[in-house]
C-alpha cells in the first residue's frame, strides 16, 4: 500500500507540472505509467480471464483513446482520479481490519482460577466450564459466568452500550470483556473460549463485514453495453464506408471521459459538502448507498441522548426533611464516591448551587449496593432499594408509587435513609439531545422511518421512543440482537442506516447498508466499523446528509444522461463524416468540463428547510 501511495503522489505532482509548465516530454506521462498501467492490467485480466466488462474497461478505452489523439494530460488525469478512488477503498478495508484487532485486544489474557490448593493465574483460553474464578476491582471479566459470592458493579458498555455500571450479586450473569469496577467477587464459568460474549461479537463484526456486498456502480452497470455499442459502431462504419478515419473518430468521441467522470466527480463534490457539515465519509460509495435507505436505526445512549446522567428530581419522604435537605445530604455522602451516579449527583449539586458539598465525617463504599456515611452525627445510607431494606429501612407504599412514576420514565433511583429511616430519593436520567426531536422529524419528512435499538431496559426505551415520537423500538438489545434486526429488515427489502457510538454497535454498523458513528463520543471500534463518522456528534445534520445523497444521485444521473446523449449525437456525426478526430476530441473534452461544472454545484448545495 505504501508503494501505491507513493505512485499516487508522484502521479499528482506530474499532473501539476504538466498543467503549469512546458517540457520536452509531457510530465503527465508519469501519471499514465504509474496510475494507468495498473488500471489497464486489471481491465485486461477481467476481460480476458472472466469476460468481465466493467468501468475499468471504459477507463482503459479512455486512456488509450486519449493517448492516441495526443490528450496526454487528460489520460493522466483519468488514471490519477481512478487510482485515488481505488486507494481510498483499500485504506477503508485496512481500517476495518484494525477495528477487529481492537476488539481482539478487549479479550482478557489471563484469569484467576480458584482451586483446592489456592488461587492460580491461568491463560483465559484455559478456563473450563464450571471453573470458579475470582475477579478483582478494575479487572476485565475473562469469560461468561454467574456470580457465586460478593457484591460489585460491572461496566457492561461493551455489550449493551449503557455507560452506567450494573449492580451484580450472587446469581447474576456477567459477560466476558466487561469491566468489574468496584468490588471483588467469585464467579462460576459458564461460557468459555469461542462461546464467550466478546468472541461472539468479534465473529459478528467479521461476518457482517464479509456479508456486506458492495453495490455495483452505475458506470459498471452500463459498461458492457457502452463498450459493445462503441466498438460495433466503429466496426460497422469502417466496413460500410471503408474509411478508417471515421471509425477512429467514433472511438475518439466515444472515449468515455465524461461517463467515467460522471460518478466520481459528483461523489467527491458531495463528500466535500458533507465534510462542511461535519461528516467524514470513509467509504467511497457510502453516499450512493445512503440514498437508498428506508429506515434509520438509532442507538440510545450517546446517540439520541447525551450519555451523561443528570439529577432529574429529588423527593422527600419525611415531613421533617425537605427536598433541599435530602439533596444536600446525598451530595455530601456521595462526595467521595467513585460510582458514576454518585459523581453525577455531586456534579449536578455543584452546578445548581455553585458550591462544593461539605465532606462527610466518614465514608464507606458498599460495592454493588451503595454507601454508608456519617453526617453531623447522623448515620446515612445511600444506594439501591435492597440496601435500605437489608438495613431495616423499608420503603413505605406511598413512596413506591411516587418512585414508580420516575421508573416508568427510565430513571435510576438513589434511595436515602437517615438513622434507619427512609427520608427521600433522587431520580437520575440520561437527557435527550436538544436536536434529537427535530432530527427524527426531519428524517420522517424525508421518508426515512426512525427505529430505536437500545441495550437499555423496556421502560427507558419506551420513554425515549415516546418523547421522540419513534414508533418502533427494541429494548434490551445485545450486539447480535441489533445485527439480527438489521439483517431481517434488509432481507425484507428495506435498506437500513445504523447510527451508533458504542463498541456494542460495531456489528450493526458493519451489517447496515450504511453505518454512521458518532465521531466525538463514539468508541474507536465503532468509528472503524462505520462508513461515515459524525465528527462533532451533532445529529441535526442527518436529514441534510440524506437529502445530499439523493441530490448527488440525481446529479450523477443527469451527468450520465448528458454525456451519453452527447456521445451518441457525436457518433452519428462521425459516421456521416462531419466530425474528424480533432473536433471529436474537443466534443468529449467539452462534455467532461460540463460534467465537472455540474458536479461542483454539490459543493455548496444546502437543503431548503
Amino acid at each position: 500500500m505504501k508503494r501505491d501511495i507513493a505512485f499516487l503522489i508522484l502521479g499528482g505532482v506530474s499532473l501539476l507540472f504538466s498543467f503549469f509548465g512546458t517540457f520536452p516530454v509531457d510530465p503527465a506521462w508519469l501519471a499514465i505509467l504509474l496510475c494507468g498501467i495498473p488500471i489497464l492490467k486489471e481491465a485486461a485480466v477481467g476481460l480476458f480471464t472472466r469476460f468481465d466488462i466493467k468501468a475499468d474497461v471504459l477507463v482503459s478505452l479512455a486512456l488509450i483513446a486519449s493517448v492516441a489523439i495526443g490528450e496526454i494530460f487528460a489520460a493522466g488525469e483519468i488514471a490519477f482520479i481512478m487510482q485515488l478512488g481505488s486507494l481510498l477503498e483499500e485504506l477503508t478495508v485496512a481500517r476495518a481490519r484494525a477495528g477487529i484487532e481492537k476488539l481482539v485486544h478487549l479479550t482478557p489474557r489471563t484469569a484467576r482460577r480458584l482451586t483446592p490448593e489456592g488461587e492460580e493465574t491461568v491463560p483465559a483460553e484455559a478456563v473450563a466450564v464450571g471453573d470458579v474464578l475470582r475477579v478483582l476491582p478494575g479487572e476485565t471479566i475473562p469469560v461468561d459466568g454467574v456470580v457465586r459470592s460478593g457484591q460489585t458493579a460491572v461496566n457492561q458498555a461493551v455489550m449493551t452500550g449503557e455507560s452506567l455500571p450494573v449492580d451484580k450479586g450472587p446469581g447474576d450473569e456477567v459477560f466476558s470483556g466487561t469491566v468489574n469496577q468496584f468490588g471483588a467477587f467469585e464467579m462460576e464459568a459458564a461460557k468459555v473460549g469461542e462461546d464467550s460474549s466478546i468472541q461472539r461479537m468479534i465473529r459478528l463484526v467479521q461476518s457482517a463485514d464479509a456479508g456486506k456486498a458492495k453495490i455495483v456502480g452505475i458506470a459498471d452497470r452500463w459498461a458492457t453495453w457502452i463498450v459493445v455499442i462503441a466498438l460495433t459502431a466503429a466496426a460497422l462504419t469502417w466496413l460500410i464506408t471503408g474509411q478508417v478515419i471515421r471509425a477512429v473518430t467514433i472511438l475518439v468521441v466515444f472515449c468515455p471521459c465524461a461517463l467515467v467522470l460522471a460518478t466520481p466527480t459528483a461523489i467527491m463534490a458531495a463528500i466535500g459538502n458533507a465534510t462542511r457539515h461535519s461528516f467524514l465519509v470513509r467509504e467511497g460509495d457510502a453516499l450512493e448507498r445512503l440514498a437508498q435507505v428506508g429506515k434509520a436505526a438509532f442507538d440510545k445512549t450517546g446517540t439520541l441522548t447525551c450519555g451523561v446522567p443528570e439529577v432529574a428530581a429529588v423527593r422527600a419522604l419525611s415531613p421533617e426533611v425537605d427536598e433541599a435537605q435530602v439533596y444536600a445530604w446525598l451530595a455530601r455522602a456521595e462526595r467521595s464516591s467513585e460510582h458514576p451516579l454518585g459523581r453525577a449527583v455531586v456534579r449536578c449539586w455543584r452546578e445548581k448551587t455553585g458550591e462544593e458539598p461539605a465532606p462527610a465525617d466518614s465514608f464507606q463504599a458498599l460495592p454493588g449496593r451503595g454507601l454508608k456515611a456519617e453526617l453531623d452525627g447522623r448515620s446515612i445510607l445511600a444506594g439501591n432499594r435492597k440496601l435500605l431494606e437489608e438495613a431495616g429501612a423499608a420503603i413505605p407504599p406511598e413512596a413506591e408509587s411516587r418512585a414508580d412514576a420516575f421508573l416508568s420514565q427510565g430513571c435510576t433511583l438513589i434511595w436515602l435513609a437517615a438513622d434507619g429511616a427512609p427520608v427521600g430519593f433522587a431520580a437520575l436520567s440520561d437527557t435527550v439531545r436538544e436536536e434529537a426531536g427535530a432530527t427524527i422529524a426531519g428524517l420522517r419528512a424525508a421518508g426515512v422511518e426512525p427505529v430505536l435499538l437500545t441495550g437499555d431496559n423496556e421502560r427507558a426505551a419506551a420513554h425515549i421512543a415516546g418523547e421522540l415520537s419513534i414508533g418502533e423500538y427494541r429494548s434490551g438489545c445485545l450486539p447480535e440482537d441489533k445485527l439480527n434486526w438489521i439483517d431481517q429488515a434488509q432481507r425484507a427489502g428495506t435498506q437500513v442506516c445504523m447510527v451508533g457510538d458504542g463498541i456494542n454497535d460495531a456489528p450493526a454498523l458493519k451489517k447496515a447498508f450504511v453505518g454512521i458513528a458518532m465521531g466525538g463520543v463514539g468508541s474507536d471500534i465503532a468509528v472503524d466499523a462505520a462508513d461515515i463518522a459524525l465528527v462533532n456528534d451533532d445529529i441535526k445534520e442527518l436529514p441534510h446528509l440524506i437529502a445530499l445523497s439523493r441530490r448527488m444521485m440525481s446529479t450523477i444521473r443527469l451527468n450520465l444522461t448528458f454525456s451519453m446523449a452527447l456521445n451518441f449525437a457525436a457518433i452519428v456525426l462521425a459516421m456521416t463524416g462531419i466530425l474528424n478526430p480533432v473536433v471529436g476530441a474537443l466534443v468529449h473534452n467539452a462534455g467532461s468540463v460540463a460534467v465537472i461544472l455540474n458536479s461542483s454545484l454539490l459543493l455548496k448545495w444546502r437543503k431548503k428547510q
